[in-house]
């Protein structure tokens, strides 16, 4: 995989390239957001969940270094299916999703949204961020929003946490939480805008979810940098639109020695989900 330079900040110093795919999103809006439910989700037993888990923990060793992935139906304040390694790391760039949508509530849709989202540009979400007030105002606003997505434990700085990064990207998000927040942002009332530029990322971002086959449509953010002491850490958050219209919520992240590999292990991963896609528990809003 050839390798050119980003500016500096959350995706640090590198992001990856491939060749350019427009993948459209499928978001399903509703008007409130978190304990919504549907007749039509499908939510597996006790026994398809453990042989989901077992497959996926079987792709993970395949990996070649440790993955943690969680899966969510959409639309549902459902327990998060969860495989692999779940240590919490820091956010990186998938919290532009949340960041996105706090700006919109308080602006209206801006020209820095689509930057941000589609090119994961630190610049676009740095104006996004400041344009929510102070950092304190803007770490409440970005938390609130991750409330209203049932993500109920993590909350955004209001301080710089490591030099050179920005306040928002070393958000600590476990995987769970941000595939509970990936599942209800579908149903959150005005994250049509971002949905849509979820669908529509460039070549740094195709990797994972977003190069999987089977799903109707893929909706993804992704997020590297370095890890806290050496190696790479790597993450996306994404929505699977199923043929029927329902959606899963996917949040998966890696730890190892470079991006590419990262990037590698995420997609052994989703390539899993691709032939599995029929064991994932769906749900709409």
């Amino acid at each position: 995989m050839s390798m050119t330079g980003c500016s500096g900040g959350d995706d640090a110093t590198a992001r990856p390239t491939t060749s350019t795919v427009t993948v459209t999103a499928s978001a399903t809006p509703a008007h409130s957001s978190v304990a919504v439910t549907s007749s039509k989700a499908r939510t597996p037993n006790a026994t398809s969940r453990a042989r989901l888990v077992s497959a996926l923990d079987a792709a993970i060793e395949r990996a070649g270094q440790p993955v943690g992935v969680a899966i969510v139906p959409v639309g549902r304040s459902a327990r998060a299916i969860t495989a692999g390694d779940q240590t919490p790391m820091v956010a990186w760039s998938t919290i532009k999703v949340p960041v996105a949508v706090a700006s919109e509530r308080a602006n209206g849709q801006s020209a820095s949204q689509t930057p941000a989202i589609v090119e994961s540009d630190n610049a676009a979400a740095e104006h996004l961020w400041s344009s929510l007030g102070s950092d304190t105002d803007a770490a409440a606003a970005v938390t609130e929003v991750l409330r209203d997505g049932g993500d109920t434990t993590t909350t955004v700085p209001s301080a710089h946490l490591r030099s050179g990064f920005t306040i928002f990207g070393q958000t600590t998000w476990p995987l769970r939480d941000a595939a509970a927040f990936t599942a209800h942002l579908p149903c959150m009332a005005g994250t049509e805008h971002v949905l849509s530029l979820m669908g529509q990322v460039a070549g740094n971002q195709q990797w994972g979810v977003e190069a999987m086959a089977s799903p109707v449509s893929t909706a993804v953010k992704g997020g590297w940098g370095p890890g806290p002491a050496s190696g790479y850490v790597v993450r996306q958050i994404g929505l699977i639109t199923h043929a029927d219209g329902t959606m899963t919520a996917v949040a998966m992240g890696t730890s190892g020695p470079s991006l590419d590999s990262g990037i590698g292990a995420l997609n052994t991963v989703a390539q899993h989900l691709d032939e599995s896609i029929r064991m994932l528990p769906r749900g709409r809003c």
